[in-house]
């Protein structure tokens, strides 16, 4: 028996994600049609011997009861739960506490994903990789990145025939190696052995310092408390893909995830006008024949599309409306938002460098040197009103705003 485990963090992170994340909690983010940690779900799933999914965060247990009882539903037999942290534990504090549950009914090994990953998770080949390696205690998942790059990113360099980990370092500030941490591990259960010792430290740091300048007890890294040391001693591994794999952590890298789930899933049933693929469209969506779609685009669940529209490389949210020949690119359109008749909603795509191989995505700062907006992708808050013949380019707009003018390279608050 295998078991899964998927962190979301909590509603203190995901700052980079807002205004989206200030109305839908990020690890529920739409992208191409299903929440964000759905596409973990499934691909846990496709795995027969995976028996029990473990969502741990630091959210409510309200917030996210819905989803994981829709989730229990649609994906039975296997157990779904969601496990609230009393506070925010880090990568690994979580993971530690909840370890009893991980432990329960004596699991083989058990999947460890970030929620803020996405990829077409090749959890298949990685558990076959981790089970040709019997002494291993954690396999990572790699890929490679530019050398620009690799230091935004946990670092490795491998033995080039076991593929053991001999180093690794987290976010370093010089290059170390293009090979990268994924965010995706298998775990023997005997890595809680190790966690034990790592927390074990910690406490020891954060009482000799009288509770100064440290985290709480409890806190602790996965990949700096637990992955660094495990390097070099032969218990740690690295299978190295050449898959897709993206971090979202901005509403850009969420068009960019839409685009690579669109065309592993390809979903759409039919097409109510003309479609450019790939496109997801919600069976409650209003679509005029006349509107032209793709390609990239995520249609939401009770969306009004009027007739003449044009949309490309975006996502529109749940009720959201676009009026009579209204043009939506590079945009996320929020919940209930409006666009108006003759209306555009721009913005600037971020793609990685496709010149560059291995390029990721750019991250990049909200604002430059000079203190201007950089161009990126246009976000609609919820509730937003575009009023007719205005346009919104390279902007973002809180929810709950009402234009009365256009905009460029701005935040309306």
């Amino acid at each position: 028996m295998l078991k899964a485990v998927i962190l979301i963090g909590g509603p203190q992170k995901g700052t980079r994600f807002r205004p989206l994340s200030l109305d839908i909690p990020k690890p529920l983010f739409p992208i191409a049609g299903l929440p964000l940690i759905q596409h973990h779900i499934k691909a846990c799933k496709r795995l027969a011997e995976c028996k029990e999914i473990l969502i741990i965060g630091s959210y409510t247990t309200t917030t996210m009861a819905q989803f994981v009882s829709d989730m229990q539903i649609e994906y039975s037999p296997v157990i779904i739960r969601y496990l609230q942290e009393f506070t925010p534990l880090g990568t690994g504090g979580g993971l530690y506490h909840f370890r009893d549950q991980v432990r329960a009914g004596n699991p083989t090994a058990f999947f460890l994903l970030n929620g803020d990953v996405c990829a077409n998770f090749p959890l298949e080949e990685l558990w076959a990789f981790h089970e040709e390696r019997p002494n291993a205690l954690v396999t990572i998942m790699g890929t490679e990145a530019t050398r620009q790059q690799s230091v935004h990113y946990g670092c490795m360099v491998q033995e080039p025939t076991t593929k053991a980990v001999t180093h690794y370092v987290e976010k370093p500030s010089s290059y170390i190696s293009t090979l990268i941490n994924c965010g995706v591990y298998v775990c023997s259960l005997q890595v809680f052995h190790t966690m034990a010792d790592a927390l074990q430290k910690e406490k020891g740091g954060f009482y000799s310092r009288n509770g100064h300048g440290s985290p709480p007890p409890g806190y602790m890294s996965f990949e700096q408390d637990v992955l660094a040391p495990l390097a070099g001693t032969n218990k740690l591994y690295a299978m190295q893909v050449g898959h897709w794999w993206s971090q979202v952590k901005t509403a850009g890298s969420a068009i960019y995830a839409n685009r690579h789930y669109l065309e592993l899933h390809r979903r759409l049933k039919y097409e109510p006008c003309h479609i450019l693929p790939y496109v997801y469209i919600h069976p409650t969506a209003v679509v005029d024949s006349t509107a032209v779609i793709g390609p990239n685009v995520s249609i939401g669940e009770g969306v009004t599309i009027k007739a003449g529209v044009r949309i490309k490389e975006s996502i529109v949210l749940n009720n959201a409306t676009i009026n009579e020949h209204a043009l939506v690119m590079y945009s996320v359109v929020g919940q209930g938002a409006s666009v108006g008749e003759w209306s555009r909603v721009e913005g600037t795509p971020t793609d990685p460098d496709p010149d560059k191989p291995f390029a990721k995505m750019d991250n990049i700062p909200l604002f430059n040197s000079e203190g201007r907006l950089n161009p990126s992708i246009t976000v609609l808050g919820s509730d937003v009103v575009v009023p007719p013949e205005r346009i919104v380019l390279n902007s973002i707009v809180l929810p709950h705003k009402q234009l009365s003018r256009s905009f460029k390279n701005e935040i309306i608050l």
